[in-house]
């Protein structure tokens, strides 16, 4: 004989009996293994809990079962923030005029010649009209305002709240320098308001931005601003692969897309794609 037994608002599961001994058998529940919360820890009669480390916390928090009332007032009150952002945004950098977005990683040390090398080519844009758009922390990001404001050029900040390795760098113009909380509003004020992109070497942020823009020229979403990619030893094997494999192998790319990218290894040469690209449009920075 089979009977059944209601263990939850949700589940049921079977009880069956052992007519040899006459005892009745359960079968093991698939969720006993399962991390219990710290309610139901308390409620199995457990006083302690094992300590949750602040990524165990995020993980354990995205199942928790939450009533209409708290998904209106959590999410409600989260766009909210977000408006925040973009109205902060748009009104500190509407004004900004012509710019260039230097994009590349934060751990990179001033002794780096990659850092050297951004220092110089955000100098150099400072000399040819254009300001200067960083991530507004330490590394690349550093060496880009550094250069910006070295020359007394426009020098802009993006900075995000991280738990590690991300604060501003002291080169931001005071009136320049932006918080977010939200990656996703922090690069469109990247695209919204640069007229180019210089990609220094960076890791998977950077290849975010990158792609990001990429992604947005392909689809033309935004105008086909020019996108400088510094040092060939890092850059050439990455965009080898995209030919080799999403283009030739799988066709996932048309053969101009690989057009949307420039690499180069030299400060000067970066700087002289940007100008030539506005040759064409007979536009100068003071536009």
């Amino acid at each position: 004989m089979t009977k059944l037994r209601k263990t939850s608002k949700t589940k049921l599961h079977d009880e069956s009996v052992n007519t040899g001994s006459g005892q009745t058998i359960l079968k093991p529940d698939v969720n006993d293994n399962k991390a219990r919360s710290v309610t139901d820890l308390r409620e199995s009669g457990q006083s302690t809990a094992p300590p949750a480390s602040e990524e165990d916390k995020k993980i354990r928090q995205a199942f928790v079962d939450k009533d209409w009332n708290e998904i209106k007032i959590a999410d409600s009150w989260q766009i909210f923030k977000v408006m925040a952002e973009f109205v902060d945004g748009f009104e500190k950098l509407a004004k900004i005029g012509p710019c260039v977005s230097v994009f590349g990683s934060a751990r990179t040390k001033p002794d780096n010649k990659y850092y050297i090398m951004a220092e110089e080519i955000a100098a150099k844009l400072v000399r040819h009209g254009y300001g200067v758009i960083t991530g507004g922390g330490p590394g690349i990001m550093e060496a880009g305002n550094k250069g910006a404001h070295s020359e007394g050029g426009k020098s802009v900040g993006l900075n995000i709240q991280l738990p590690f390795e991300q604060f501003n760098n002291i080169y931001i113009d005071s009136d320049k320098l932006i918080n977010f909380d939200y990656f996703f509003v922090r690069k469109v004020m990247f695209v919204k308001y640069a007229q180019g992109f210089v990609v220094m070497p960076g890791g998977f942020g950077t290849l975010d931005e990158l792609f990001e823009a990429i992604t947005l020229i392909q689809t033309k979403k935004i105008g086909a601003f020019p996108i400088v990619l510094v040092g060939r030893a890092y850059w050439e094997g990455l965009f080898k692969w995209i030919e080799d494999v999403m283009l030739n192998m799988e066709t996932n790319i048309s053969a101009e897309d690989l057009d949307l990218v420039h690499i180069v290894d030299d400060a000067s040469e970066a700087v002289k794609i940007i100008d030539d690209f506005y040759s064409k449009y007979l536009l100068s920075p003071n536009f």
